[in-house]
């Protein structure tokens, strides 16, 4: 266990920002991080995980700790259900596709999504039908000023849209050091009515999609549309697919009636950001190293040299002009540090 100063996040942030941390330290185990948390009680403190959610604007002038708890088993199971934990610092793409390779179902539309296990239950992140909240049964985490363990259940959670209870009441209050999911053994409840999967699957001659089916079809889509880190700095999706009121919607339709949306109560309306954003012209942009990625206009991305701020202020831009073309506030997914 090594406290490193003035530490490079260039590698820790899948935008591929480079920042510096005033103090950088891994904590590898439970006993680890309550002992840096307990020996660095009045030091300001970063958690940093997978950093595939996050754009840095600035240098972190903090003790940034990173979550790199490894680990995964079956705890539970019946006829019908297991139920799997797993370390926080897993990642993720990685533990769904232990979850296929054991024919165990209920994650396989979230297949790619960067970033850890331990913070899917802080974003609730989802894709295509799907959200952490579906399988998500609870997490161990950590408070932080008294390293004691708390279980969250999902009902403790407050799981909304891209929200939970550890973006507001319980904020920079505790790290989730475990997640547990129940998934289903038999019986699987194939979801492959959102998006582009059928086609895929079509267009792979899948008839009756198993788990690995979708999962595949899934990876091929994001493929398709999404780059890939490693290669192109990004955090995916930038911002949220804004969710209006139905009198507001009309409205927008009328002019534009081309315009995909979804339905989700009686009085509210789901419309794509990247629709929005396309149809504002900027998809495929570039300013300087900061751009919009040609194939999917929900993700920004760094060429090579963009600052965190220069990619701010492109997203910044993109808001502005949504509002003022449609009237609509988009908000960034991503969290500006």
């Amino acid at each position: 266990m090594t406290i490193h100063s003035n530490f490079s996040l260039k590698k820790y942030n899948t935008f591929g920002i480079e920042a510096k941390a005033r103090q950088f330290v891994a904590a590898h185990s439970v006993d680890e991080l309550k002992t840096i948390l307990h020996e660095n009680k009045t030091e300001t403190k970063f958690i940093l995980g997978g950093g595939s959610n996050m754009l840095l604007t600035k240098n972190i002038d903090a003790l940034v700790i990173h979550i790199d708890l490894k680990g995964k088993k079956i705890i539970k199971e019946d006829d019908d259900f297991v139920w799997v934990k797993s370390m926080a610092g897993e990642n993720w793409h990685e533990f769904v596709l232990w979850t296929i390779d054991q024919n165990l179902g209920g994650l396989e539309n979230m297949s790619l999504i960067p970033g850890n296990v331990g913070t899917t239950p802080v974003q609730n992140i989802g894709a295509y039908g799907t959200e952490i909240k579906d399988t998500f049964v609870s997490c161990e985490a950590m408070t932080i000023a008294t390293q004691e363990m708390k279980t969250f259940s999902k009902e403790d959670c407050h799981f909304g849209y891209r929200e939970s209870v550890f973006k507001h009441e319980a904020k920079n209050q505790f790290i989730i050091t475990s997640v547990v999911f129940k998934l289903t053994k038999r019986n699987h409840k194939i979801n492959i009515s959102y998006g582009d999967i059928t086609k895929e699957l079509e267009k792979q001659n899948v008839i009756t999609p198993t788990l690995k089916d979708v999962s595949n079809a899934v990876i091929a889509i994001r493929q398709s549309k999404l780059p890939d880190p490693k290669e192109l700095g990004n955090s995916g999706s930038f911002f949220k697919n804004p969710i209006i009121s139905k009198v507001a919607f009309e409205k927008i339709h009328a002019l534009h009636p081309e315009m995909p949306h979804y339905v989700i109560s009686e009085t509210e309306v789901k419309v794509p950001a990247g629709w929005l954003i396309e149809k504002a012209g900027f998809k495929g942009k570039r300013f300087g190293d900061a751009g919009i990625h040609k194939n999917q206009a929900l993700v920004l991305v760094n060429y090579g040299k963009a600052t965190g701020q220069e990619i701010l202020n492109v997203s910044k831009d993109i808001q502005a002009t949504i509002l003022k073309e449609f009237g609509i506030a988009i908000e960034a997914e991503v969290n500006v540090i």
